[in-house]
């Protein structure tokens, strides 16, 4: 008789996230799955193939969900400046109100990348690079707009905000007490001054 699923993918998925996020893919045991997910083993292996698989998945749903959708908000803002300390704004009150000193998904991954698959390599690149690149596409709307410099160095000056970004993300995982998070704010309006 062939499998049948009685659980939603997407709904599964989302468990797992929760799972992997606060494990890491290493740390994270089919037991932990089964018990994060609330499905059984079979279950599990039938519907999405391999833990990687499942891992796989579950970093890509994250990063569309989140990463993704939130960049596609932001620039739809029509001041660009402000869209880019509207990203550190909410990074910024993310790590200052999560009590269990998670992260970011992605990021975290990122901080393994030499353990992960090139399958999971490539979304975590993947994904900086559409930071990056958003950042650059909003200093360029500033320059166009004169509230930036028209000498601001936009290839420069997207490298230093993604570096302050997934620093900001680091330094949420309990490294520094949540008020110290405030620098990289005063930061990132220094690289934004006129």
């Amino acid at each position: 008789m062939p499998w049948e699923k009685t659980f939603d993918l997407d709904e599964a998925t989302d468990k797992a996230i929760r799972v992997f996020w606060k494990k890491g893919y290493e740390g994270t045991s089919m037991s932990d799955l089964i018990d994060g997910m609330g499905i059984n083993k079979g279950s599990l292996y039938n519907a999405f193939g391999s833990k990687q698989a499942l891992f796989d998945r579950a970093l890509l749903r994250y990063d569309q969900q989140n990463r993704g959708v939130m960049l596609a908000e932001l620039s739809e803002f029509q001041d660009p400046v402000a869209a880019i300390t509207e990203l550190f704004d909410r990074m910024i009150d993310a790590g200052c109100s999560d009590p269990q000193n998670l992260g970011c998904f992605l990021i975290n991954t990122a901080q393994d990348l030499p353990n992960q698959t090139p399958d999971v390599a490539e979304i975590v690149r993947r994904s900086l690079a559409e930071i990056e690149r958003f950042f650059a596409i909003m200093l360029r709307r500033g320059q166009a707009s004169g509230q930036l410099s028209p000498e601001l160095d936009v290839a420069t000056t997207s490298q230093s905000l993604l570096a302050m970004f997934v620093g900001l993300r680091l330094l949420s995982r309990g490294a520094v007490p949540p008020a110290a998070l405030e620098g990289v704010r005063r930061g990132v309006q220094q690289v934004l001054k006129r």
